[in-house]
């Protein structure tokens, strides 16, 4: 007989990070709450977005008393530039992690580290693209489309090949709204040049450049990224795992793989189940080595390989403070600079990897695509020498951990929700089952649940909270990011939480064997949602817009996440945050985006800070969609 199954809830959660706390003071450790305190309360004028400081005349800040800069710019500009400047920053970091992996899928080869998974995807993007492929080696056809992908980013001319992906009537509204992604870094590169001194203070020009930056990194970077890991590394598929502090084993040697590039996570995946370095491990004393993970690198290793998750952001300092932990090894992106002093309090290793990742006390490894093997058998074998170093008095992992079945590409997904409808065969392998349940009631509706941890919200609260209530009104969730390791931690990707849901959900997860809630990977794999939402409507014969979808950040942190939203948006998804994108300062700005660009790309945003308000407004939002399309 199975166990019962019940959540994880937040207050557990929390007297583990409490406990581990205890330790951390006895050794002098800082923690991320200790900082808040001591940052709290934020700056007025950087949460409303008038604060500038692009030039040397300022910095400038705008009061009742002082309307306008030094140059005469008002808040409206002021706030444009800034949300611009954001989401510039945001799309240059989803873009650039996609361009190394184009240039990773340049290094593959039949005898090297990295070698292509999946040849059929490769084969379908390039009859995308118009690459010729019969008869063609596939590590030339890799190679081909590496040098094709890597001129996304720089092509003087055209624009981004992955559009062509979505519904005429969504390429029209680019075409009409002057928002085509251009080249991904001349998109940067305007973006940047916009918002130097002297250029455009025009609201409406900064929020429509910040669309069309958005979009570059969604149906650009971000698409890269995932389509050619994908390919790299293999499509992913359903698999189970489980998640929370308690997978890491006090037994074994612990590695912790964190950041957002699957290139080094999966080096060092395959070297840890290397049978040498088991043996070697053995011979310090471990029983075995435990991979786990933190924040997008754990998405992409537990996807593809099923590694279990560790933690999402918010958790990157308690892996540290279990004292288990042997070597944490950073890649690109949401890598707290407190790993490398709070490291030092304990036996842990502190590895980054990146030119574009360096910290302070940290013991650098530069990786690249050609020395991979070398580099991550190095990492395993520095975290198995360092095993003996452990101090047993601080060892403490909390024991809980949540089973989750994750890896719902869309290939994936389209594959178990054939089962669920009774279609004819002309319909397999499309998304028509999922549109049929939603056309038949049985499913209300759908929300894309993606983002980060903020400690202005409650950890993981509104996520696993805004789930628990969507799924219980049959409306089913994908998600990404942060927000699917809060569920999983939670134990909302167990298949066992059916119960939990609607009639209608539950049914649906019963016939396809699927939780209510999905992952479909890391941050950049938010482009997975682009395309299932593009063939939901080219199936249905709706504009997404029409579709009873909505899209959901609810403890949004990262510039990264504003240029998500942007691109989310443009595609013609209304979208729900719970975090202020401090653009308050201007109601010019603040109108544009939740109210004026729905002129432009038929969808808008809603700012809402409280989480039950947030979630009623998205069920309502799904239910007008049901309406309007008579359904």
């Amino acid at each position: 007989m199975s166990e019962e199954f019940r959540l994880t809830d937040l207050e557990e959660m929390e007297a583990a990070t409490e406990r581990l706390l205890e330790t951390g003071a006895k050794v002098g450790a800082d923690s991320w709450q200790l900082r808040v305190k001591n940052q709290t309360p934020h700056c007025k004028f950087g949460e409303k977005g008038i604060c500038c400081r692009i030039c040397a005349m300022g910095p400038c800040r705008i009061t009742p008393k002082a309307p306008k800069g030094i140059c005469g710019c008002d808040a409206a500009g002021i706030v444009g530039r800034n949300y611009l400047k954001f989401t510039a920053g945001g799309g240059a970091t989803h873009s650039d992690h996609g361009r190394e992996i184009c240039r990773t899928l340049y290094e593959s080869s039949a005898d090297g580290a990295y070698k292509v998974k999946d040849p059929e995807k490769l084969k379908k993007i390039a009859g995308e693209w118009g690459v010729e492929t019969e008869g063609k080696d596939i590590y030339d056809l890799a190679h081909e489309m590496a040098e094709k992908a890597l001129m996304e980013y720089g092509k003087p001319f055209g624009t981004q090949n992955w559009i062509k992906r979505a519904p005429e009537h969504t390429q029209e509204i680019w075409r009409r709204e002057e928002i085509e992604p251009r080249a991904i870094d001349r998109e940067v590169s305007c973006s940047l040049h916009m918002t130097h001194m002297g250029c455009s203070s025009k609201p409406e020009a900064l929020v429509r450049q910040s669309l069309r930056m958005g979009l570059a990194d969604g149906w650009g970077g971000s698409m890269c990224g995932t389509e050619f890991s994908d390919v790299l590394f293999g499509t992913p598929k359903p698999v189970d795992t489980e998640a929370n502090l308690g997978v890491m084993v006090e037994e074994n040697v612990n590695i912790v793989v964190h950041g957002h590039d699957p290139s080094l996570s999966e080096m060092v995946c395959e070297y840890a189940d290397d049978p040498e370095m088991i043996a070697y491990a053995k011979s310090k004393g471990a029983k075995g080595i435990t991979v786990s993970g933190v924040c997008c690198t754990s998405n992409e290793v537990a996807m593809r390989r099923g590694i279990p998750m560790a933690g999402n952001f918010l958790q990157q300092e308690n892996v540290v403070l279990t004292g288990a932990c042997e070597l944490i090894v950073v890649d690109v992106q949401c890598i707290f600079p407190a790993l490398g002093p709070l490291s030092k309090c304990f036996h842990t290793k502190f590895v980054t990897t990146s030119p574009i990742a360096q910290m302070p006390d940290s013991e650098f490894i530069r990786f690249s695509a050609k020395t991979a093997a070398e580099n991550a058998k190095s990492i395993v074998k520095m975290a198995i020498d360092n095993f003996e170093n452990r101090k047993p008095e601080l060892v403490h992992i909390p024991q809980m951990k949540q089973k989750a079945t994750v890896g719902y590409s869309v290939e994936a997904l389209v594959k178990v929700l054939d089962g669920v409808c009774n279609t004819q065969v002309d319909t397999l392998g499309t998304t028509k089952p999922l549109i049929e349940c939603i056309t038949s009631g049985v499913l209300r509706g759908a929300v894309a649940m993606v983002g980060c941890n903020n400690p202005k919200v409650r950890s993981d609260k509104a996520h696993i909270e805004l789930m628990k209530k969507l799924i219980a009104n049959d409306i089913v969730i994908v998600a990404s990011g942060c927000s699917a390791q809060a569920a999983a931690k939670a134990g909302l990707m167990d298949k066992r939480a059916k119960d939990l849901c609607g009639a209608g959900l539950k049914r649906v997860c019963e016939l396809a064997d699927i939780p209510p809630v999905l992952h479909m990977g890391s941050c950049v794999d938010i482009s997975r949602m682009m395309i299932l939402v593009a063939e939901l409507a080219k199936d249905s014969g709706l504009k997404i817009s029409q579709l009873p979808v909505v899209g959901c950040a609810p403890e949004w942190m990262s510039e990264k996440a504003v240029s998500i939203g942007n691109y989310v948006v443009s595609t013609g998804i209304d979208t729900f945050l719970g975090v202020d994108p401090y653009v308050s300062g201007s109601e010019e700005v603040s109108d544009l985006l939740t109210n004026g660009i729905r002129d432009w790309v038929e969808a808008s945003y809603t700012v809402e800070l409280d989480i039950e308000k947030l979630v009623d407004k998205m069920i309502e939002r799904i239910e007008e969609k049901r309406t309007a399309i008579g359904i």
